[in-house]
């Protein structure tokens, strides 16, 4: 969050014109190599690197000058004058702060485990050079473990150098990028991208021999056909392969991922609330049961998250509604836990046990009732719950609403 003031429009105005007197515009073209870009802007820079901490005003001073996209966020704030802050909230605190250095000095930080991050925050801001030189560093690190995130972050953000070089490197170490939890993550959380890596494997040549001197890669004889024989004739029409769908390419690869890893993939995408991810992972062949270190499977996660649809399908792949975590806890219990009546509903209609105890003889009804949860409450005394039944330490659902003071509870478990 970068602070402004009733003068930083003035400060911008400023810094437009001092650095349009001590700089000149820098054509940068893919022909041109990192170094080149940056002996060019190095001999046309001005380093203000001593303002970046100088206070929240001085923050500001070259932002517009020197990211369009900035000017542009600056441009609004001024126009709309509605706020006296501008709010980034998507750029991690630590990267920002390296997009500011770089602004104010230009030096580009040599931060190889934050390249990647930085290289996606150099294209929200539009900072070409920066990017170009980021590419560099991951190019530079590019192994099996890191080849997959690498080349789903070049095509998100048409970083074309890194995503030739992530696509030759993920065809040549396939089966060892393919093993690795990276590209598991990555075909979970980015499936459609990685459908598009997957189809430029298949399409890159495997001999990636440098042409010799005197040959073209845009010559003749590494274009694709014309469609013409050399006599202008047309050649019959080929037959297209089918292609297939991107759900069945992501399923195909997921696959190749042990059940231990697709059983704890399902149970993060359960977590997150992602149906989407789920039913990809289910049909992968993940196991519907499959736990996390507390034992705590895929519907205990939604459950107690309210995950309504995500809850809806684990039902109907056959997740069992009594399932119990290390402390005996049901899917029931943390829905409970968590006052989510709509999760109670459906879990009972699917045949949970409403009395079910856990390691201290708490039904879900005791949960509700300690927490003050009065809608799951309501929810478990329609689905048949026992009000009057006792945990190991002789109270009721009742006895445990009084102790915490929940009066509306009160009243529903003391009615008959």
């Amino acid at each position: 969050m970068l602070g402004r003031n009733a003068c930083w429009f003035i400060r911008i105005f400023v810094a437009v014109v001092i650095c349009s007197g001590y700089s000149h515009p820098v054509s940068v073209t893919e022909s041109l190599t990192v170094g080149l870009v940056q002996e060019a802007e190095e001999a046309t820079a001005v380093d203000l690197g001593a303002l970046l901490d100088a206070g929240d005003d001085a923050v500001v001073t070259l932002l517009a000058a020197r990211s369009p996209v900035f000017a542009d966020m600056f441009r609004s704030v001024t126009l709309e004058a509605s706020s006296s802050q501008l709010v980034l909230s998507d750029t991690e605190g630590p990267v920002l702060r390296q997009v500011l250095a770089y602004l104010y000095t230009l030096q580009v930080p040599e931060l190889p485990s934050m390249a990647p991050k930085l290289l996606v925050a150099a294209d929200v801001y539009g900072l070409s050079v920066l990017k170009a030189h980021c590419e560099q560093q991951v190019v530079a690190q590019l192994s099996v473990e890191t080849a997959a995130a690498a080349g789903v972050i070049a095509i998100r953000h048409s970083a074309n150098r890194l995503k030739q070089a992530a696509v030759a490197f993920i065809k040549a170490h396939l089966l060892h990028v393919m093993a690795t939890q990276g590209w598991a993550e990555a075909v979970v959380n980015d499936p459609q991208t990685v459908v598009e890596l997957v189809r430029l494997i298949a399409e890159t040549p495997t001999d990636t021999s440098t042409p010799s001197a005197g040959e073209s890669r845009t010559g003749p004889s590494s274009q694709p056909h014309s469609g013409h024989s050399d006599d202008g004739r047309r050649p019959p029409t080929a037959v297209p392969p089918t292609t297939p769908q991107p759900d069945d390419v992501v399923i195909s690869l997921l696959w190749n991922l042990s059940g231990k890893e697709k059983g704890k993939m399902l149970v993060a995408a359960a977590e997150e609330g992602s149906v989407s991810k789920v039913r990809t992972l289910l049909a992968a062949g993940a196991d519907v049961e499959a736990m996390d270190e507390n034992h705590q499977n895929a519907l205990h996660w939604a459950a107690g998250l309210g995950h309504v649809e995500v809850v809806r399908l684990l039902l109907e792949e056959g997740a069992d509604v009594n399932a119990r975590d290390r402390w005996r806890n049901t899917p029931l219990h943390q829905a409970a836990w968590n006052d989510d009546a709509t999760v109670v509903r459906l879990l009972a209609a699917s045949f949970a046990d409403c009395n079910a105890r856990d390691d201290t003889g708490n039904t879900p009804l005791h949960d509700a009732a300690r927490r003050g949860q009065a809608d799951a409450a309501t929810a478990l005394l329609e689905a048949g719950a026992d009000r009057e039944v006792r945990n190991y330490d002789g109270d009721t659902p009742l006895d445990l609403a009084e102790r915490n003071n929940h009066e509306w509870l009160i009243d529903i478990l003391g009615s008959s």
